[in-house]
């Protein structure tokens, strides 16, 4: 093998990046039953915004407030006029423990914690927000909440689920974002389709992002934003100026429009050559993309750039926002770092700081996507990977938290071909069980890509049997 052939073999660096990108594109790996790029029907959204909290936060202290929490305040759940949640079906049926059942007591603390913080309604709909997210709740008209969604693992391999549609004791499934980089050609061919920002941060979570037996061309490519290093290996080396470079590049085209004159059936070959010009135009377009410094005044304090706890946030979903406006099919965000929402114990004052950091910026980020309608083509998803516990936590000294709860959790998304100002499905009065069929996490990618006009039954790979349950169904009710 020549040293040519085994570097893009190895899927190093930009050309093996984009290796399997050229080659679909050319038709050269596709057969009858893979993607030709093209939608399967009209699509409702071109780009999706897939924005991530890490850690789990509380359906009840967010958007899923229940006063009967207050009500029946330190009592257990059998001394309350419903049902016991723990005695429900619904219960073993939807739960998979890692741990032996009787190690694991975390979903069944007997005491129930009040609301931490208060609600109202909000806008013409009435839709009730709680008072931590003052700026998000003027937006409620342009939202859609989902408030019967539910998962199986009660750890953080949940983090992965809600990405990929699999339990960590099942066989591994490509993320949403790779489903939509492998049924979707691009937009813009100077950007990847699928982007992401600020994770994930761990290896142990790098699944979220994956791609698998997809192939690494489809995988998530993470962005930092510093325009003098947005992407790994993609810069100039030190000492090389902007015309050496692209003499360099010249000179490698030359060689390889040389050798296919020797090799003119050698798909491999003129799938390389398109590479390494991705690769240079890359160099330009993605700095480009993520210099946040071109944007206004304004619009930075739009997004809380201007304020220490809303900095983070807001630089990452302000280039978000630029990143679809660019074309970029899919872009995952990650607001916030990993676990932080992870409220066992000091939920209060942990879920009052993390609303606070998140809430300008994802407002502003609406009101931005609204106001320039980009709200006409972009849809975004705002998600977690499960709730919390409408009980007291009551491991170790834990008296001010609630622990891991994949019954029942909310979720919300807004934009193109979804319903405004609605709410769809609900948990029962104490925020413990999905109500009814609820929704698998499968539910919200079937969703997802049926809004950007795949049909996901027919995204299928020779060789690869996917289950029912990794498919999901679109939620039919959200879609305007």
């Amino acid at each position: 093998m020549q040293r040519r052939e085994f570097l893009a073999d190895c899927g190093m660096g930009f050309t093996g990046l984009a290796m399997g990108s050229m080659l679909a594109a050319d038709g050269i790996v596709r057969g009858a039953q893979l993607p030709t790029g093209e939608p399967h029907f009209t699509p409702r959204a071109k780009s999706i915004v897939w924005v991530f909290l890490s850690g789990g936060y509380s359906q009840i202290e967010t958007f899923d407030p229940k006063p009967a929490l207050n009500r029946y305040a330190g009592k257990t759940y059998a001394q309350t006029p419903f049902p016991n949640p723990i005695e429900s079906p619904l219960h073993r049926e939807r739960f998979r423990s890692v741990p032996a059942e009787e190690l694991n007591i975390r979903d069944v603390y007997p005491s129930i914690f009040p609301m931490q913080v208060g609600y109202a309604p909000h806008g013409q709909s009435g839709i009730e927000v709680t008072d931590w997210w003052p700026h998000l709740a003027g937006h409620v008209d342009d939202l859609c909440f989902v408030r019967n969604m539910w998962t199986t693992d009660n750890d953080h391999a949940a983090e992965n689920q809600i990405h990929t549609g699999r339990h960590r004791l099942d066989e591994t499934q490509p993320s949403i974002g790779a489903w939509a980089h492998y049924g979707l050609g691009s937009i813009n061919e100077n950007l990847p389709r699928f982007v992401v920002l600020g994770g994930p941060t761990r290896t142990d979570t790098s699944q979220s992002i994956e791609s698998y037996y997809l192939g690494p061309a489809h995988a998530g490519v993470p962005l930092k934003l510093d325009p003098a290093n947005p992407l790994s290996f993609g810069v100039r080396q030190s000492g090389q100026s902007a015309r050496q470079q692209a003499n360099e590049f010249a000179l490698v085209a030359r060689l390889n429009q040389l050798t296919t004159r020797t090799r003119p059936q050698d798909a491999r070959l003129a799938a390389r050559i398109k590479s390494y010009e991705l690769a240079y135009r890359m160099q330009s377009a993605v700095p480009e993309a993520v210099a946040l410094n071109q944007e206004t005044a304004g619009t930075q304090r739009l997004y809380g750039i201007d304020e220490g706890p809303t900095k983070l946030a807001g630089e990452r979903l302000l280039a978000a926002r630029r990143m679809v406006e660019r074309g970029v099919r899919f872009v995952q965000v990650f607001p916030s770092p990993y676990g932080t929402w992870d409220s066992h114990q000091k939920l209060k004052e942990n879920h009052a700081r993390m609303c606070k950091s998140v809430d300008k910026p994802i407002a502003g980020f609406v009101a931005d996507l609204k106001q320039r309608g980009l709200l006409d083509d972009v849809a975004i998803v705002f998600c977690t990977e499960f709730g919390r516990t409408p009980g007291r936590e009551e491991r170790g000294s834990n008296t001010t938290g609630r622990d891991h709860h994949p019954h029942g959790f909310t979720v919300w998304l807004a934009g193109a071909g979804l319903k405004k100002g609605c709410v769809h499905g609900a948990t029962d009065e104490l925020g413990y069980h999905a109500l009814g069929a609820g929704h698998y996490v499968t539910d919200l990618h079937a969703t997802v890509l049926h809004l950007l006009g795949l049909d996901n039954t027919r995204l299928e790979v020779p060789g690869r049997k996917r289950l029912d349950i990794d498919r999901g169904q679109v939620i039919t009710d959200i879609l305007s």
